[in-house]
């Protein structure tokens, strides 16, 4: 009698969209750092093509994660990577869309912040939400002379809202992994995707109103979409666990 047929197991979505994500990413980067400013040219296209791509495939790696730790959290976190898309396809046409692009991340962390509440109140553990409001602040007031007045309020609601997801994020692994909680891993993931969401709107911040920071686009964007990668792979409950998730 033949022996059964192996299961074939496939990787997780995170796993599987890794490459690709990396591949489009490394597109988006070197074609911000090569585009001409002089002239539109041929960095300038592979840059518009790759860096709504690199987010779009995060946005469909969140979607098919299984088993997503709720599906409130999978609905809230894919919402707020769909608003991050619109974000970044304000930010890179030609023209003045910055604050267009501020509101759409701003929608964005609502939602995290939606997302990260699920299960865990808000700032349950106060401290990491403490200490992510007091970087935020220090970096506001750093760039506080380098604001426009017109840009100063905008610029105030949005560091808030993001420390504020930042630390409800570091917050909620936290309360999670004192109580043994399954999905204590993935909330690792989401933390330190929040923490680096944090860093990469920093770095564009200085970069953009300060100067100073050498090659910007590289320290921005990879940051960036290493956040995204890692707030796309906290959807999964399992990540991190060590357990197989069910293919989709």
């Amino acid at each position: 009698m033949s022996s059964p047929s192996p299961v074939v197991r496939t990787g997780s979505p995170s796993t599987r969209f890794a490459v690709p994500v990396a591949l489009a990413a490394l597109g988006a980067i070197l074609g911000a750092m090569l585009a001409s400013s002089q002239a539109i040219d041929g960095w300038h296209w592979l840059h518009w093509m790759c860096k709504p791509l690199a987010t779009v495939l995060i946005v469909v790696m969140a979607w098919r994660a299984s088993p997503p730790v709720s599906g409130r959290y999978r609905r809230h976190m894919l919402i707020g990577l769909v608003a991050c898309l619109g974000g970044d396809i304000c930010l890179m046409l030609p023209g003045d869309l910055f604050v267009p692009g501020l509101v759409c991340f701003l929608i964005a962390h609502l939602h995290f912040i939606t997302a990260f509440t699920s299960d865990v109140r808000f700032a349950a553990r106060p401290w990491p939400w403490i200490g992510c409001l007091a970087v935020g602040g220090l970096v506001a007031w750093q760039l506080w002379p380098a604001l426009a007045p017109t840009l100063r309020v905008p610029v105030l609601i949005y560091v808030a809202v993001l420390a504020s997801m930042a630390g409800q994020a570091l917050g909620r692994a936290r309360w999670l992994g004192m109580r043994g909680d399954p999905c204590a891993a993935s909330a690792r993931w989401a933390a330190m995707g929040g923490l680096l969401f944090m860093l990469s709107d920093a770095l564009l911040a200085w970069s953009r109103f300060r100067g100073g920071v050498p090659w910007p686009a590289l320290w921005v964007l990879a940051t960036y979409y290493a956040a995204l990668w890692l707030l796309a792979r906290s959807v999964d409950r399992t990540a991190g666990t060590g357990r197989q998730a069910e293919p989709r």
